[in-house]
């Protein structure tokens, strides 16, 4: 109302004041755009704070994270050494098993002679009983032999015996019944001539004599039956007797049979233990060959391991190393950085403050400016000088919050690229951190893989020692064996020259069988010169053969020319004239086909 009632009399100092009042709104909205231009820069610094401290906690979890995996790392580094040190006594120890299992050659040749030792003694017992054995067989059939001739000879006597007696008594009996025969003809015919009391007489006589005869005839019966059952029975005792020994002598034959078939059993066993306990020793010197190289191996490995152990301790080191001091860097980027950060946000709160007296200020302005202009009319002189000492002390003020903005936005910008020199050099520090991971990570699969390699070579040693017990139980087989071998070879010394009598044979077909072998190879060889006869025969034949056809060839073209002096030279030309008006094929068809049309393209 003041203002209404005023306006007309103060029209004169209103348009002085005009200017002033413009100058004033001039500089209040400029003071509104720097408020709201630092406003926005305040915005902006502020969430780049926040990116950077987001960036902090980010990277400072990355770099515990690294930590704590290194630590991990190196704690499986740690086991996996305390594992390959254990694993690596285990295969001393057991390389030291090995080499004490391990049959040296003086080793071999004792237990060699001890096993040869051990073993003849029972093969020679076995021996001595075999031929104790074998002489009381010899005995006991030489022993049956003579007394199957003695009683064989005794019964070819009592044979003939009984047969001369046989022959005796028939000889005896038949003079006895001629003379009866006789004595009969005489009774007979002193009985026609004698009286009957005498014949009577005569008759109990002789009817007395003929009882006698009777029973004399029967004793001699009973005694030629007992005869006969005697020689029966001296016949079944000789058959018998005879079955006995030939049983007997065949059973000694089969026992000879079996004895020569078990010596002959023997004798290949004996070759092919032989040839085993030959291939065992082979197998022996093998695994030895092969033991010496596991040895090699595994003090190679150990060199390996303890450079591995001395790089890992040197590596470990140094890792431990360039983490403190890259902990430390880290650790005082961070208190940098903090103290960055807490100097930033006091600034930012001295810029909030600040921030908020311009904003009281400009409000107080505004409101003492509302009032200056109100009371403009009554103090304008006042005012304009007030107003003129307001705008210096505003236009210092506004000069330097400008230079102190210039500052700050110079000193943002500098931390700014500090800050981005520290994420480059914080993302430099990363990547080496991950590349020394990856190299880490490297190293261990490099030792993984050593580890596999040395994991398979424990399982090589150990199918060695594996090979080697089931050696040494083959060797004990083959001493268990050895000893029937050696029982068997006392034997075969018997058979020793009949088999060098075989040998010799043997020797004989062999010469034979290689005389055979080389007229064989002197046979082949003739075919091959054959062949190769056969092969330059018919090189000569394909070269003659080809130079019959230059020769046809040669004969067609000296044809070819006649026909052609037959035919004229004028008749030939308007001839091969048309003919050469055809295409390059058709020529070459008639180089081909026709011998006249060639020898004129020679003569022309």
């Amino acid at each position: 109302v003041y203002y209404c009632v005023n306006l007309f009399p103060m029209l004169g100092l209103s348009a002085g004041l005009g200017g002033a009042e413009m100058e004033l709104q001039k500089m209040l909205i400029d003071e509104r755009m720097k408020s709201e231009h630092h406003r926005t820069n305040y915005r902006t610094l502020k969430a780049e704070l926040a990116s950077l401290q987001d960036e902090l906690t980010r990277t400072q979890g990355e770099l515990k994270r690294l930590q704590f995996d290194r630590q991990a790392q190196q704690e499986k580094l740690q086991m996996m050494l305390a594992e390959l040190r254990g694993e690596l006594l285990d295969k001393t120890r057991e390389l030291e098993d090995l080499r004490l299992q391990v049959m040296t050659p003086q080793r071999l040749e004792l237990l060699r002679a001890q096993v040869q030792q051990e073993m003849e003694a029972p093969v020679r017992e076995r021996f001595n009983k075999l031929e104790e054995e074998a002489e009381k067989y010899r005995s006991e059939y030489n022993k049956l032999r003579y007394e199957f001739t003695f009683l064989k000879s005794q019964f070819d006597h009592q044979r003939e015996e009984h047969a001369h007696t046989l022959e005796e008594r028939r000889i005896r009996y038949e003079a006895e019944i001629s003379r009866l025969e006789k004595d009969k003809e005489d009774i007979v015919a002193q009985y026609q001539g004698s009286d009957p009391l005498c014949d009577e007489k005569r008759v109990e006589a002789l009817l007395r004599e003929k009882a006698q005869l009777h029973l004399r005839l029967k004793g001699l019966e009973a005694e030629v039956a007992e005869l006969r059952a005697q020689k029966e029975n001296s016949g079944q005792q000789a058959e018998n007797v005879q079955r006995i020994q030939i049983r007997q002598l065949s059973e000694s034959q089969a026992a000879v049979k079996s004895l020569e078939a078990e010596r002959q059993s023997l004798r290949l066993q004996l070759e092919r233990m032989e040839s085993e306990l030959h291939l065992s020793h082979e197998q022996n010197g093998q695994l030895t060959g092969r033991l010496h190289k596991a040895e090699r191996q595994v003090s190679s490995l150990n060199c390996q391991i303890e450079s591995l152990k001395h790089s890992h301790k040197l590596e470990l080191a140094s890792t431990k190393l360039e983490c403190a001091r890259s902990k430390g860097e880290v650790e005082r980027e961070r208190d940098t950085l903090q103290g960055h950060i807490d100097g930033l946000q006091t600034d930012v709160e001295v810029l909030k403050a600040a921030m908020e007296r311009h904003k009281e200020v400009l409000v107080e302005k505004e409101r003492e400016a509302v009032r200056r202009v109100q009371a403009a009319r009554e103090e304008e002189f006042r005012k304009t000088a007030t107003l003129h000492e307001d705008k210096l002390e505003l236009e210092n003020r506004v000069a330097a919050l400008e230079q102190q903005r210039v500052l700050q936005e110079a000193t943002d910008q500098a931390q700014k690229e500090e800050w981005e020199e520290r994420i480059r050099y914080a993302q430099q520090g990363e990547e080496s951190a991950r590349r020394e991971l990856q190299n880490l990570r490297n190293k261990l699969q490099h030792q993984s893989l050593q580890l596999e390699e040395f994991e398979r070579q424990k399982a090589e040693v150990a199918d060695l020692k594996q090979q080697n017990q089931e050696l040494s139980v083959q060797l004990g087989t083959l001493s268990h064996s050895e000893n029937g071998l050696m029982e068997a070879n006392q034997r075969l010394r018997d058979t020793l020259d009949r088999v060098r009598e075989e040998l010799k044979t043997v020797r004989s077909q062999s010469e034979k069988s290689q005389h055979e072998a080389e007229r064989y190879l002197e046979w082949l060889e003739e075919k091959h010169k054959l062949q190769e006869r056969d092969a330059e025969l018919q090189l000569k034949y394909s070269q003659a053969k080809e130079r019959l056809q230059r020769a046809a060839m040669a004969q067609k073209k000296v044809e070819a020319t006649l026909q052609c002096q037959q035919f004229g030279e004028f008749g030939l030309r308007n001839f091969f004239i048309k003919c050469s008006q055809r295409t390059c094929s058709s020529q070459i068809y008639l180089d081909k086909v026709n011998p006249v049309w060639l020898m004129y393209r020679i003569i022309s």
